[in-house]
């Protein structure tokens, strides 16, 4: 299956009211995530990433995508989890964050999935680590747990205008 697959169903051209409750799932390392599929673009496999200097460790640099220069962060990094190298399950999930388009780099892109609000729950407030501000929810599918992320927030104010400074 073709990586962008994932993204071509009729819902997704519908409007914004059937993309709610949706979330492209992916998973680091042992851990499943899920971010709402309204943000995703498109998904591809990593490209030749070009190195800009001075730029946060977790921002990789850009890549090229059909002429349009894109930033792309390192999830792994961004969580403070090890590096890894990338190999051909690695994706890029291309999101639109305030009309910013950004690249994720994951180790794998799982599926779309429905997670009806009544399973989606807040996020633990017992933990302080770096990765948990990100978090919007849990959200239970069967037996387990995927952690929801706020796209939003996964780069802080002055973190996005130096990546926005990249694309112009």
């Amino acid at each position: 299956m073709n990586q962008t697959d994932l993204l071509d169903d009729d819902a997704y051209d519908e409007d914004e009211d059937t993309l709610s409750n949706r979330y492209l799932t992916f998973r680091l390392a042992e851990e499943y995530y899920g971010i709402e599929i309204r943000y995703v673009t498109e998904i591809v496999g990593v490209h030749k990433i070009t190195i800009v200097p001075d730029m946060p460790e977790f921002v990789k640099g850009v890549i090229n995508l059909r002429g349009q220069v894109i930033p792309v962060i390192d999830v792994r990094l961004r969580f403070q989890m090890p590096e890894r190298e990338y190999d051909e399950r690695t994706c890029v999930i291309v999101v639109n964050m305030d009309e910013l388009f950004v690249g994720l780099i994951v180790d794998t892109v799982c599926e779309v999935r429905e997670i009806p609000e009544e399973n989606v729950s807040a996020p633990p407030r017992l933990s302080h680590s770096e990765k948990s501000r990100y978090v919007m929810g849990m959200g239970r599918v069967g037996d387990e747990v995927r952690v929801l992320l706020d796209v939003g927030k996964l780069l802080q104010k002055e973190e996005l205008e130096s990546v926005k400074e990249l694309e112009a």
